[in-house]
């Protein structure tokens, strides 16, 4: 069934923070995006910060990167303000963080940060229904108490980006539309996307591999995986399955491998050094983490069907320039600069 975020009962974007709620809370919409040939992609994060036991200070932030891999030169800013100058509103969905502005359909804004400023005025459709990393009922319990999933994938973006000067003609570049929300950050993650992969233009990717803390003990290591590919969608999610997959990442590459009674993958996405942008994450408890963030990586995926059909040899999808390579980390010796 196509998606239309307007008229999906407000679910995958509906807003969970309730206002001064002393428990403690960050909510994130994010968009992103690659060029359909070039090395180039922007990320785009509306998010609100309520810090546990003082509501009263909660603020909005608006951030933008954009990505280069041609010239290696990559922007980054980010823009904070009061509280009383955001609305989160869940139906229909929109939300305004001081002049920037997102919804269903569109985006714009500006966020000026350190001598850097990004301006964006874009348009995204799609008829992708909503992608769940997790199982349907993590979304509604407090464990894990990180929430993450795709409002829409295989967007398509068409618009405008200003940044250093010039305008960027933005033009069928595929991304997706995207919802996070916790009481904290997971401690440490690697997470990445693929919107379409060279070889395999409408294929979407979705992957983590994360440490689940509870509490103040340390949990399991997951890694959940979620692919469509050829028509079918292929959730590796259940606790089980994320428990027995393989996940390992290290700066600056990460390999997986996981399967269900259907299929089996196994994957790696890497990217050099010089691809990322470091970001600081405060923390609704206190405290902060850096996410080194790339959206110009490279994602190689075999899937090997299970079944009677299968001819024993793993089909390769191949994207070059083109995944989402996020890692979350409390070390300070990656080496990559914290711009924003």
């Amino acid at each position: 069934m196509a998606f239309d975020p307007k008229t999906d009962n407000g679910w995958s974007y509906r807003c969970r923070y309730r206002p001064g709620d002393p428990v403690g809370h960050y909510e994130s919409y994010f968009l992103r995006a690659n060029h359909p040939e070039r090395p180039l992609a922007f990320w785009l994060r509306y998010t609100l910060l309520s810090p546990r036991r003082d509501p009263d200070k909660a603020i909005g932030s608006v951030w933008a990167v954009v990505f280069n891999g041609e010239t290696g030169i990559h922007y980054a800013a980010r823009e904070d303000f009061p509280f009383s100058t955001c609305h989160f509103a869940s139906g229909p969905f929109s939300v305004t963080i001081g002049e920037s502005v997102l919804d269903g359909g569109r985006a714009a804004g500006i966020a000026s940060s350190n001598g850097t400023k990004i301006a964006w005025d874009l348009r995204y459709t799609g008829d992708q229904s909503p992608l769940l990393l997790l199982p349907r009922s993590w979304y509604e319990d407090w464990v894990p108490a990180a929430k993450s999933l795709v409002g829409l994938p295989l967007a398509r973006f068409d618009g405008t980006l200003a940044v250093g000067g010039e305008r960027m003609e933005i033009r069928g570049w595929r991304g997706s539309a995207n919802h996070n929300w916790g009481a904290r950050h997971t401690s440490s993650y690697a997470w990445g996307q693929v919107a379409g992969f060279d070889t395999h233009p409408e294929s979407f990717l979705e992957v983590a591999t994360a440490q689940i803390n509870i509490g103040p003990w340390r949990g399991p290591c997951l890694t959940p995986v979620v692919l469509r590919h050829n028509g079918r969608e292929e959730a590796m999610n259940g606790m089980m399955t994320m428990l027995m997959a393989k996940g390992s990442y290290s700066y600056f590459v990460w390999s997986f491998a996981s399967e269900n009674s259907r299929v089996a993958v196994e994957g790696t996405i890497a990217a050099p050094r010089e691809a990322f942008v470091g970001l600081l994450y405060s923390d609704p408890p206190g405290g902060g983490r850096q996410c080194l963030n790339t959206k110009i990586a490279s994602c190689e995926l075999r899937v090997s069907e299970k079944t009677a059909s299968g001819n024993g040899r793993p089909e390769v999808l191949f994207a070059r320039n083109r995944a989402a390579f996020e890692i979350l980390t409390g070390d300070r010796d990656h080496g990559v600069p914290i711009r924003s």
